[in-house]
């Protein structure tokens, strides 16, 4: 006789099945602390290849009816950590896992979220396509490139900002005169809300060509001289635009220059621009692992499983995640 579950009471609340906690090799670390700060194990599985490269996925416990949520990043190498979340997204829905929500501390694809010229793939359109017909229900998502991508799932998005640990961290630098810095015209929200919160001025970088010719230039347009300028930025990738923006914030007249972003993806040779530029201090988050070979004593990492562990508990729970930024 086939299996059935109990029918629920029509408008009853939904009763979530046991909390398993599962992760992918992109940032085991991360999902360790979550684990802990949840009070969760990480349940077993086991990824391997086989001898032409591709995955193969073996979960070590049953996960049938349970609220499966499965931590994987999808930062470097980015499109092969997206096949493992691709292929254990599939794995669980194989399994009849009651509701699976796949918590992405770091999207990638994200930059390519609009048509910029003709003939342009939205990829960010497409990898949350291809996520949501994998198998996930939900998607835990923090600091998205663009706030547009949200609206690129057919299912539940909860959009965590890692905003309250940026100010926290300003907090505890006592900086005499601070003014918080945008590198550009598109982080203008974000800096808004961080200086807002602090009660702080705030600034903003752009790029200027002076001519066709000639190499543009970073500008500044607000008051720095004499101050402590802190950037603030959702990722940190080639570091390029942040060590022109800390060169034009000296030639201004600031008297310190650090930056603070959420996702350190710090491709190439990123660090060794970074720690050898104008920047006191360059702070990120844990959303993406730090390898060894890239730790730099400039380089900080505040974590970010407290505020994962807290959504997933909501989430779980059925509780309202908003209520986390108010």
């Amino acid at each position: 006789m086939a299996e059935t579950r109990p029918q629920m009471a029509e408008g009853a609340p939904r009763q979530p099945g046991e909390l398993r906690l599962l992760a992918g090799d992109a940032n085991p670390e991360l999902a360790r602390k979550i684990g802990e700060a949840l009070k969760e194990p990480v349940s077993a599985m086991r990824i391997t290849r086989f001898a032409d490269g591709e995955y193969d996925v073996k979960i070590g416990e049953s996960v049938r009816g349970a609220d499966v949520f499965l931590v994987q990043p999808t930062c470097q190498p980015v499109s092969e950590n997206l096949i493992q979340l691709f292929i254990i997204l599939d794995a669980l829905r194989r399994a009849s896992a009651g509701r699976v929500t796949a918590v992405i501390p770091y999207y990638g694809y994200a930059r390519k979220e609009k048509k910029t010229q003709a003939r342009d793939p939205i990829s960010a359109k497409l990898m949350a396509d291809i996520i949501t017909l994998a198998g996930a229900n939900r998607v835990i998502a923090l600091d998205l490139h663009a706030d547009a991508i949200q609206g690129f799932f057919d299912i539940p998005v909860d959009h965590l900002t890692a905003e309250k640990l940026i100010v926290d961290y300003i907090k505890k630098l006592r900086l005499p005169n601070a003014v918080i810095v945008s590198p550009d015209i598109g982080g203008a929200k974000r800096v808004g809300d961080v200086a807002r919160l602090l009660d702080l001025p705030i600034a903003f970088a752009y790029k200027r060509r002076p001519k066709d010719d000639v190499v543009s230039e970073q500008r500044v347009v607000g008051e720095v001289e004499g101050m402590d300028a802190v950037i603030v930025d959702d990722l940190i990738s080639t570091g390029g635009t942040l060590v022109g923006v800390s060169q034009a914030l000296r030639a201004e007249g600031a008297t310190s220059v650090r930056v603070l972003a959420t996702h350190g993806v710090l491709a190439g040779d990123a660090v060794e621009k970074l720690v050898n530029s104008h920047l006191e201090e360059i702070v990120i988050t844990d959303s993406i692992p730090l390898p060894p070979d890239k730790q730099h004593p400039k380089i900080k990492v505040l974590s970010v499983a407290p505020l994962l562990a807290e959504a997933i508990r909501r989430v779980h729970e059925d509780r309202s995640v908003s209520e986390l930024f108010k």
